[in-house]
């Protein structure tokens, strides 16, 4: 592996014209179908296998007029204080705003709330339900403006009107800002990293046009495969992150092998050669762990872990070929100014060079040595504030609760939360999660009496509403509303009595029983997640597991790797329960409504943070197993580790972490949270676990570290990544730069 990317790196180096134009052309090429590609798609959710999908599926197939699939909005109306709607006067107002609805592009009806009684007890309360041809992903800007307008002149006539459903726009901001933030932090770390704005700003660039590519792929598929916007901006996340730190370690390798002495292009081949490798073996855990999400079996998380991984992937490929590339073009520019001299004008004369000697043996061991002495003298009490710490801070994740994200959670200004609260207001708490129940039989009708019946029998059920049955006359859907809000444990609670009176009656000859509804759809969805959560741990980190020991050549090394991330991940998700669901900083943070998790956001974080924490094991661990390859015992190679390495972990965390904490900002809760989540998460993982946690383990058990038994060690193959045979290769090689390379490469002149 180092031997093909050293030479790889000296290519890229040589033919850096070539190389870049190359990457230019992708980027213009992907850049032009992204422009070129249809507006992406809406998010969307399913749940292939689940009773609540294959109550939808049966819906479409049986009501095909009235498509499951269609968008629907529900505007809700009050007459002002003192009146009732059924008033003629308010009455008229509410005729002339369905007249309004009904000529709106793309709606197939809209009910009229005085003729199917959705008016409530008190009279002041009335809601209106707009169907539309089209799922909601495919309503269009017209028909979303008519939407808009119609409740606008609503609102002017008097009424309080506001809307939800699907059909209703969801105004976002532009989410411009959270890249920025992230990149403006970025760019002062790297510069204060390096010393040199060429050196700063060769990531950047990079980590741009990497995610450049990535998200106009994304944008360029987005119709064709289904990937919406959410997918994008987590893709750009996860790749803008990444891009930044893989470009941030190839480039600083090339400095340490320029300081060393090592000409231009064998610096450039031995960074990608060494630094490369881990790079490529950092990525395989990141794209493992993405990727590792389509067991869960939920379509939306597979989009997003694909297309985060395809981004990942980018970045790897750049870190290894664009990055040597551009270094051809400043390959003395990327050093600090002051040690540019020695590769600039005359040599130093004798007595120049002895005194720069001096100077450098006066010098003070940098911040990463001296923290990894004082953790190697203090192993245990490192140990212990490291993982009492985090265990504290984990405390908050055994009060997890998860939830769905629906318009009860919206920000309280937006109107589909003032049509949920006025709804809730006027109708009850089961009104916003009502349940859908369909049943199939050849006598739809006459079973479908019989299963309302036995339905009112149930405790916690406010209403059964009447039967509509289809043309064949062999489905029937039958809505009901329940006594208590979606979210609430009573409400689940009643979702698995009907579905166990359901199995009774299906057990004893009856029709077949279907439940969905938002409810339903939830303890499916918990269902699914909490069913894939073990395999999915199983193949990440088994794989992971298999990777990290070809990289260290080691079973405790990638085990001690593991469990760290495990508490990375508790804390993390400890701190999102104590912001998010506790409301702990929330004006801060801007968060309009504490509550519930996204029920995603666990084994999502678990497979972003298990590749990033990998990350920042690879690279700190790889240059202590390449001191200790070539001869140092586990303490010399933990100080090596952090001298070299530990300055630009730090930089590479702190970097990561301010790119997810832009996304903060972002309006969706989601990426919000995912954006808090893993920033926290990175900064646990780096600082803590890797600082701390890790060397002091290596403290404790010295050489037993690298432990390997014998017939596995034989087995396995050697990756190379320490570049052992890196440095026999050029020794037999002999690898020299030819004289005329020399002659017709202006840099060599300098």
């Amino acid at each position: 592996m180092a031997t093909f990317l050293y030479k790889l790196g000296r290519f890229a180096f040589r033919r850096r014209g070539l190389t870049t134009l190359l990457w230019v052309l992708v980027l213009g090429g992907v850049g032009f179908a992204a422009t070129s590609a249809p507006t992406p798609p809406a998010d969307t959710f399913s749940m292939p296998g689940t009773e609540s999908q294959k109550a939808y599926d049966l819906l479409e197939k049986k009501f095909p007029g009235a498509s499951a699939d269609g968008a629907s909005a529900r505007v809700v109306m009050r007459a002002p204080d003192g009146r009732k709607i059924t008033d003629p006067a308010e009455k008229k107002k509410v005729d002339a705003l369905l007249a309004d609805l009904r000529k709106a592009p793309q709606v197939a009806a809209v009910a009229d709330p005085f003729k199917v009684k959705s008016v409530s007890k008190d009279g002041t309360t009335a809601y209106a339900i707009a169907t539309y041809e089209v799922a909601a992903t495919k309503v269009s800007d017209k028909a979303h403006d008519a939407l808009t307008e119609a409740t606008e002149q609503a609102r002017e006539s008097g009424l309080t009107v506001e809307a939800g459903g699907d059909a209703v726009k969801v105004e976002a901001t532009a989410s411009g800002s959270a890249e920025s933030i992230g990149i403006v932090v970025s760019a002062i770390v790297l510069l204060i990293t390096f010393g040199s704005l060429v050196a700063a700003g060769m990531p950047l660039l990079t980590a741009i046009i990497g995610v450049g590519i990535g998200v106009s792929a994304v944008i360029a598929l987005g119709s064709t495969l289904g990937l919406s916007t959410t997918t994008s901006t987590l893709a750009m996340m996860i790749g803008l992150a990444v891009g930044i730190d893989y470009a941030l370690f190839v480039v600083s390798r090339y400095r340490a092998e320029m300081a060393e002495g090592r000409e231009r292009q064998e610096a450039a081949g031995r960074a990608v050669g060494t630094a490369g490798s881990a790079v490529v073996f950092a990525g395989l855990t990141v794209i493992v762990a993405l990727a590792g999400l389509a067991v869960v079996n939920i379509p939306m998380l597979t989009k997003m872990g694909l297309a985060a991984a395809g981004t990942v992937a980018i970045a790897v490929l750049i870190a290894v070929s664009l990055i040597p590339a551009l270094l051809g073009f400043a390959p003395v520019k990327v050093l600090r100014r002051r040690d540019r001299k020695q590769h600039y004008g005359k040599p130093l004369s004798e007595r120049q060079q002895r005194k720069a000697d001096k100077l450098a043996a006066r010098q003070k061991p940098n911040l990463g040595t001296r923290w990894a002495g004082h953790v190697l003298r203090h192993p245990i009490a490192v140990l212990l504030v490291g993982v009492v710490g985090l265990g504290a801070v984990a405390v908050p994740a055994a009060s997890l609760e998860l939830g769905l994200p629906g318009e009860g959670t919206m920000a309280k200004d937006t109107t589909q939360r003032k049509a949920y609260d006025m709804l809730t207001e006027s109708f009850g708490d089961g009104f916003n999660g009502p349940l859908t129940v369909t049943i199939e039989d050849k006598d739809a009708a006459k079973a479908a009496e019989d299963v309302r019946g036995r339905i009112t029998k149930e405790p916690g059920v406010t209403s059964v509403g009447p039967a509509t049955v289809n043309k064949a006359g062999d489905t029937a859907i039958v809505n009901v509303v329940p006594t208590t809000g979606p979210n609430e444990e009573k409400t689940e609670k009643l979702v698995k009595s009907l579905r166990h009176m359901a199995d009774g009656v299906q057990a004893n000859g009856g029709p077949e029983i279907l439940l969905t509804g938002q409810t339903a759809l939830f303890i499916d969805f918990s269902q699914t997640l909490d069913d894939a959560l073990l395999p999915y741990l199983g193949l990440v980190v088994g794989l992971a597991f298999l990777l990290l020991m070809l990289v260290f050549r080691s079973i405790l090394v990638p085990l001690k790797a593991a469990l760290g991330f495990l508490l990375s991940v508790s804390a993390a998700l400890g701190a999102v329960v104590a912001v998010f669901q506790w409301g702990w900083l929330a004006d801060v943070l801007g968060i309009d409504q504490p509550g519930p998790v996204m029920s995603t956001m666990p084994i999502f974080m678990i497979g972003v943070v298990f590749g990033l924490a990998m990350d920042y094991e690879v690279f700190l661990v790889t240059r202590m197993r390449e001191a200790y390859s070539h001869g140092a015992d586990t303490q010399e190679a933990v100080v090596t580790g952090f001298r070299h390495g530990g300055r630009v972990v730090a930089a590479a965390a702190i970097i990561m972490a301010s790119v997810f904490s832009g996304f903060i900002m972002d309006q969706n809760d989601f990426v919000k949270m995912i954006g808090f989540g893993l920033a926290v998460a990175v900064l646990f993982d780096a600082f803590i676990v890797r600082m701390m946690i890790v060397p002091a383990l290596f403290a404790l058990l010295g050489k037993a570290a690298w432990w390997l038994p014998r017939w596995l060690d034989r087995l396995l193959p050697d990756m190379d990544v320490e570049g052992a045979k890196l440095s026999r290769y050029q020794q037999s090689a002999s690898v020299t730069e030819p004289p005329h390379q020399r002659e017709r490469d202006p840099y060599f002149s300098k």
